[in-house]
This record gives structure tokens, sequence and C-alpha cells, in this order.
């Protein structure tokens, strides 16, 4: 009985957490659009799914995910060798990167607008080497004992050097690229990795040591996008690039019928199965082929991965038929409307309501609290980010209504979080350079790239390419901020009391 205990209160709290999504849809559905969303039915399925989906992939984490991950990290960390340590977070950042739903989309979107001249195929290889790349420094970091800021710092300033090389129809995507990279599953498994392998460490703390890894992985893309656009736009042959690409243009119709149905739902759950699998494959040859030892408890570890994949597939159906929907047809009706107002409200809330639903910031969150020994409540960790992806989203609609290039806000937001880190208490650094890349996953990415990309088709005068991307960069960017801010407040009031 005490795991269907544990999974009643687990829903509950999904439920909870997906309330302020369906606050801001009916209200502006009611009030400000005033019309009876199609389809509400299957909304209101869709969004009882998704909340069973994260209440099965919570529990599947707690269960599975998190022990997987700390578990290897104290095995590398008594084997000793620096060299598969370094190999292993390679190819967990590759693989988890080069089928990730929302690299995948970013990526596609992207060939399509800039006419087959970017190549989708190209551009994920690119990110996932990016990505394998950072956990692989992040790791060497955590070995070394280096502060974060010394790396984080240091790629802000090679990424602002960067941009104005770069040609403008790449700036918005390479900053995209990095708030796309850290996948629902990836996160809580890296984050067990560094907050492991920290702990594993005599004289690394696991607060300040073992968090990081995140932002790692946030980061590198937008220096390795920045480098492919440079190469695309400036030295290579469009003619050979337009032949080379591989993305289709072809729309999927949607089905139709119970077989038509049937067949949609195992393909989501084949593809479920397809991005979860390397990792698991990565996993299990390091740990039985390179540590040579088995799994300990691997029954109850196998249930959590199982419950991991139901709950993923769950969430993910049940996004597409309740919130993909309405989102998309929302941003479309707002921008027509002309209010520009109602799109920033919009924004902020939208921005506020997907965030506290995302299941990655949920499992970073709870781990932060569990490291930090309660002193950081998730719940307010969650709510800090929230407001900073608000912000940041609100800010970046505005962005594109006023046609302002987006490096001028990115490079002004890269100075306050450098200018905070050297105010901000030691343990919140690592802890708000990771919220970046948390917040942008399964919920908040599909969501804010159709608000953005219709902002910029419905405008005059702004171009899909140009101007449509970086709404992305905005929700990974801003989080920073004010977690970097509520360390600064919180240790001054603790200093007071």
């Amino acid at each position: 009985m005490e795991p269907l205990r544990l999974f009643a209160l687990q829903l509950k709290s999904s439920f909870r957490d997906l309330l302020p999504i369906i606050v801001v849809i009916t209200c502006f559905q009611t009030f400000i659009l005033q019309q009876v969303p199609e389809g509400l039915d299957s909304i209101l399925i869709g969004l009882f799914i998704v909340a069973v989906g994260l209440a099965l992939f919570i529990q599947g984490l707690e269960v599975g995910i998190f022990p997987i991950g700390e578990n290897l990290a104290h095995e590398f960390a008594a084997k000793g060798s620096v060299l598969w340590l370094l190999a292993f977070a390679f190819l967990m950042g590759f693989s988890t990167t080069i089928a990730e739903p929302a690299l995948i989309a970013i990526a596609q979107k992207a060939s399509l607008i800039s006419e087959g001249r970017i190549d989708a195929f190209v551009l994920r290889i690119w990110v996932a080497f990016s990505v394998g790349f950072a956990i692989a420094l992040g790791t060497f970091r955590i070995l070394t004992g280096h502060p974060i800021a010394y790396y984080i710092i240091s790629g802000y300033i090679l990424v602002v050097a960067l941009t104005p090389l770069v040609p403008v129809e790449i700036v918005g995507l390479a900053y995209d690229s990095g708030g796309v990279t850290t996948s629902t599953v990836t996160v809580p498994l890296v984050a067990a990795l560094g907050v492991g392998l920290a702990a594993s460490i005599r004289g690394r703390n696991p607060v300040i040591d073992g968090f990081g890894l995140i932002a790692f992985a946030s980061l590198t893309p937008m220096i390795f996008v920045q480098l492919y656009g440079l190469y695309v736009y400036s030295f290579a042959d469009p003619a050979a690039l337009e032949s080379l690409s591989s993305v289709s243009t072809t729309v999927s119709e949607p089905a139709h019928g119970i077989a038509e149905t049937l067949q949609t739902l195992v393909y989501e759950l084949l593809s479920v199965i397809t991005d979860i699998l390397p990792i698991l494959i990565v996993i299990f040859f390091f740990q039985y082929a390179i540590i040579n030892k088995a799994l300990p408890n691997l029954p109850k570890i196998s249930l959590g991965i199982v419950l991991v994949i139901l709950g993923l597939y769950a969430f993910i159906v049940g996004l597409q038929m309740g919130l993909f929907p309405i989102g998309e047809s929302m941003a479309k009706q707002l921008t027509e409307q002309g209010n520009v107002h109602y799109i920033y409200l919009f924004s902020f809330l939208i921005g506020f309501s997907t965030t506290m639903a995302e299941p990655a910031l949920l499992a970073i969150a709870m781990k932060v609290e569990e490291i930090s020994g309660g002193a950081i409540k998730q719940k307010i960790l969650r709510i800090v980010v929230a407001v900073g992806v608000a912000l940041g989203i609100a800010l970046g609609a505005y962005r594109i209504i006023s046609g302002d290039p987006i490096h001028y806000y990115i490079i002004a937001g890269y100075l306050i979080v450098i200018v905070l880190t050297f105010f901000a208490p030691k343990y919140i650094v690592p802890i708000a350079y990771d919220s970046g890349g948390v917040t942008t996953s399964t919920v908040t990415v599909p969501l804010v790239a159709a608000l953005g990309l219709g902002l910029a088709t419905n405008i005059d005068g702004r171009s899909p390419l140009i101007d449509g991307f970086g709404l992305i960069a905005f929700a990974s960017l801003f989080p920073m901020i004010t977690v970097l801010g509520y360390g600064i407040v919180s240790n001054l009031s603790q200093h007071k009391e």
C-alpha cells in the first residue's frame, strides 16, 4: 500500500502544479478572447493524463534514475579512473541530446525557415557534440575543484565576443540552442551524477561543487552553434548545402479514427523508448563492462526506469491532446487582436505557469532541497525560477514586437549575471546557473517557440528566422538573475537575524 499512497500524494501534487496553467488559459479564453476553445473535452482529458504522467515520472526518478546516477558517481570515484569518467560524461551528454525531442523540433523549424541552408541533422550532431563536451568539462571541474564562476563567466565572454561576428540569422537560434539541450531525463541523471561525484571526493561540497553540470550543457551549444552559423553563412556553398539538406517539409495530418489514434499512441511510446534507450545503453555498458559490477537493487531500479518511461509517455500524449493545440491557437489569436498588453500579460503568465509544471525543474528542486538539508525549499526555488522565466518571456515578446536586436538584451543580461555572481553566496551560484537549463524542457519549449514564431510571422517587418527565435534564450537567462538575487536577499536577511 505504501507505493500507492506515495503515488496518490504525487498525483495530488501534480494537479496542484498544473492548476496555474489551467487558470491562465481559462481566464484568457473567458475574459479576453471570449470564446470556448474547440475540443474542450479533449483538452480536459489531456490535462488529466499530464497530471498522471507527471506523478509516475517523479516516482520513477526517486526509485530509479537518482539512485543510478549517484551509484555510478560513487563507483567511478572509487575506481579512480579519470579517463573513463570523462568518457562516460561525454557519451552521456551526447547520447541524451542527439534524440532530444525539443532539439529535433527546433532544428527542423530552423531548417525549414532557412530554406535548407541550416541542415537539421548536422545541427543536431553539432549541438549533441557540444553537450557531450560540456558534461565532460563540468565533470573535470568537479574533479579539480575549480570555482564554477570562472568557467561560466569565460563562456559568456566568448558568446558575447562571437555575437558581432556571426550572421544575424543565426544569433537567435544559437541562443535558443542552449535552452533545448537539457531534457527531462537528462537533467535528473546529470544532477545525480554531479552531486554523487562531489559527495564521493574528499574536500568537495555537494551543493557548491555538485551542481553546475547543466549550466555547462546550456552554455557550450550557444558557442558551437554560432561557429556553425559562421561557417554556413560565410564560407559554405549555398547550393551544396541545399542538396545535402535532410529536412522534410511535409506536415503530417492529424490522426482520425481508432486505428490511426492507436498507431499514433504506439509511435509516441516507441519514440519515448528511443529517446531513453541511448542513455540506458551508456549506463549499463559502463556499469557492467567498465566498472564490472552489477547494479545494486536492480529490480527496484528497473521499475523506476519503467515508471519514468510510462510517465514521460503519458506526459507527452497529454500535452499534445491538451496544452499544445490551445497554446498555439491562443498565441495566434492574441497576435491577431493587436493588443500588445494582452500579449505581454499572456507571455508572463504562461511562462510562470508552465515553469511551475516543468518536470526537469521539479527534479532539480527536489535534489537541491535534499542536498541542502531543507535549507533551500523546493517550492520557493521553483517560484523564484518561474518568476524569472515569466519576466524573460514577457521581455522577449516585447523585443520581438519592438524589433530590437536580440543580442543587446542577452549581453545586458549576461553582464547582470556576472555582477550578481560576485555578490551572491557561493552555495547559490551553481544552482542559479543550472536553473537556466532546467526551465526550458518538455512543457515550456513547444509553447514558447510557438509564441515567438507566431509573433514574428504575424507582425509586419519581422523575420521568423531572425526575430522568431530567442524567446527560449530569455527563458533560460532570467531565472539565473532571479535565483542569484534570491540568494543575495536571503543572505542579507540571515545576517540581519
